[in-house]
């Protein structure tokens, strides 16, 4: 754990529970517990990249909390900034699917401790002291009004400290339950960031801009044009096959051209959830190392593809099993 870089992510931890294996609920009677959320799964995967990761959220003050805690800090996060309160935790439910049936996910997260958060909560001056990165998804400032801000707090003080931001704009329509639209709150969110990940869908749902055409080039063109600090769009295409078999490629639009990586590939999927953290975590980390877009979008879908064979929600894999990869190595043969 060498590498000097520190990333700060910012959003909701809930409680995974799942039967094991490919089982559905009506067969089990026992659950396979984990803890993961989008922005705390890019966190762990970078952390597994060598770098210095912080989380910040807020959990319930109780031994649920605690062990959610613990889970962070067993895959290497900071967790000194994380709140502790009133409310429960959050939880999803998945039942993953096999071949022709999709996975299913059940959500309860109303009322969670984290939608109680407030920006005054975070001193976000202090949190990100030293800090090359702060991450934060299109979910978290769903949630509630006090996320929102907290969001909109932590970009403004990222932008004094010239630290980078990112945002992985896929959200849910129906977390946004508090009075706000969603394109209203996320427009100004983005205004401040350096790197949008975001389909041409999202482009248009999420923050109401339309390209010319239907491409992904048409769109991150001009969702650059209206958001001129935007230095990168970038995406992945998914071709799927069936829910065992998809095949992914990454694409960055660079203000110049987009870039394309390799098309992955795969053919047996373990986990699929936790995919679209991985492949942000690859390009965080592709961004902060690479001096070439090209070899930055190619860490970014490997990494994403590899995610796949790992069950759970975050990416444990490490530099040298992307590297792998991206050489050409796919055989899956034992090392030793």
């Amino acid at each position: 754990m060498s590498d000097c870089k520190r990333v700060v992510t910012f959003g909701e931890v809930m409680m995974r529970l799942s039967p094991p294996g490919y089982a559905k609920f009506s067969q089990v009677n026992e659950l396979e517990l984990a803890y993961g959320g989008g922005e705390a799964n890019v966190a762990i995967s970078l952390a597994y990249f060598g770098l210095g990761c912080q989380h910040v959220t807020r959990f319930p003050d109780n031994f649920i909390g605690k062990s959610a805690t613990q889970y962070l800090r067993h895959h290497w996060l900071d967790t000194s900034e994380i709140i502790y309160g009133e409310g429960k935790m959050g939880k999803y439910f998945i039942e993953k699917g096999a071949v022709h049936r999709s996975s299913e996910v059940v959500y309860e997260r109303d009322d969670s401790s984290f939608s109680s958060i407030t920006s005054k909560m975070i001193n976000w001056d202090r949190v990100l002291d030293g800090a090359d990165w702060f991450h934060f998804t299109g979910i978290t400032p769903g949630i509630s009004e006090g996320a929102a801000d907290s969001c909109r707090k932590a970009i403004g003080a990222a932008r004094k400290y010239g630290i980078t931001v990112s945002v992985d704009a896929h959200s849910r329509k129906n977390l946004w339950k508090y009075g706000k639209e969603e394109k209203e709150v996320m427009q100004e969110l983005v205004k401040g960031c350096d790197i949008l990940i975001a389909s041409s869908y999202d482009i248009e749902h999420v923050l109401g801009i339309k390209g010319e055409s239907d491409s992904f080039e048409s769109a991150a063109r001009k969702v650059t044009e209206t958001y001129p600090k935007l230095q990168k769009v970038v995406d992945k295409n998914r071709d799927i096959k069936s829910a065992s078999h998809n095949r992914i490629q990454g694409l960055m639009w660079n203000r110049r051209s987009v870039v394309y990586s390799p098309t992955f590939d795969i053919t047996h999927i373990v986990d699929r959830v936790g995919t679209g953290d991985a492949f942000a975590a690859g390009l965080i980390y592709g961004l902060l190392h690479f001096d070439e877009d090209q070899e930055a979008i190619d860490f970014a879908s490997a990494a994403c593809a590899l995610k796949h064979t790992v069950e759970g929600d975050a990416n444990m894999v490490s530099i040298t099993d992307v590297e792998r990869l991206m050489d050409g190595n796919n055989s899956g043969r034992i090392i030793r």
